[in-house]
This record gives structure tokens, sequence and C-alpha cells, in this order.
């Protein structure tokens, strides 16, 4: 079985966002990468890991001219792009499920292990 993807075959990819949104643009790049798989036609699963948990939360309000990263999440997730939250760094944060918007999973390490396992490409930002 040849595992290099031939240019034009859909894949699935896992993207893991460890960065927490607005200090620097590792989570903005990470969101637009899975926003481009999408068009593509690719299926794409964000994993929001360590402080990328942020990104999730409800009620954002960046400065004015600041891209809202919380939107472009929900974007996503109209358009079938499913997300989860590790429930170990949620807590750590002293974030809970009425925390996130609509939409997002918090879950175990266990479901990011299933992820993996059956993604063709695991990015991480």
């Amino acid at each position: 079985m040849n595992s290099v993807l031939r240019l034009n075959a859909l894949a699935t990819f896992t993207v893991i966002i460890n960065e927490a949104p607005y200090a620097k643009e590792r989570a903005l790049s990470a969101l637009r990468f899975a926003w481009t798989c999408d068009v593509e036609g690719h299926k794409v699963r964000i994993w929001l890991f360590e402080n990328g948990v942020y990104l999730a939360k409800k009620g954002q309000k960046p400065a004015q001219g600041l891209t809202n990263y919380g939107q472009m999440l929900e974007d996503l997730m109209k358009g079938g792009i499913e997300v989860k939250a590790c429930i170990v760094c949620a807590d750590a944060r002293g974030l809970t499920q009425t925390d996130f918007i609509d939409g997002v999973k918090i879950a175990t390490l266990h479901e990011l292990v299933e992820w993996t396992v059956n993604s063709d490409k695991v990015i991480v930002f």
C-alpha cells in the first residue's frame, strides 16, 4: 500500500492547535490551514490542546482590526469540521463545557488517539 498521498487525492487531516489565540499567529495559521483543507474537499478535524483550548471560549472580543478566532472556529464548524478540546487542558484553565462555543466537545486523549490513528496526516501548530 502506497502511503504517499497523490495530488488530488482526498485525505483526512487532524489539526492540533496548542497556542492561544491573539498572542501569536500560530492559531490563526492553523485555522487558515483547516479552512483551506476543507475548501479543497478534505476531511478536517481540529483538536484543541494546552492553551489552544482558549480558541473555543465564548464571547471573544478582539481589538478592532484583529481577526475574531472564535468566529473563525464557529464558521469552520458550520461547514462540518468537528472540534474537540482536551478535558485535562480545559480543567487546568478553569474552563467547562458551558464556557465553549456551541458545538465544541470536551474530550479525552483516547479520542485524540482514535483521530490520529484514523488520519492520513496530523498537523501540529
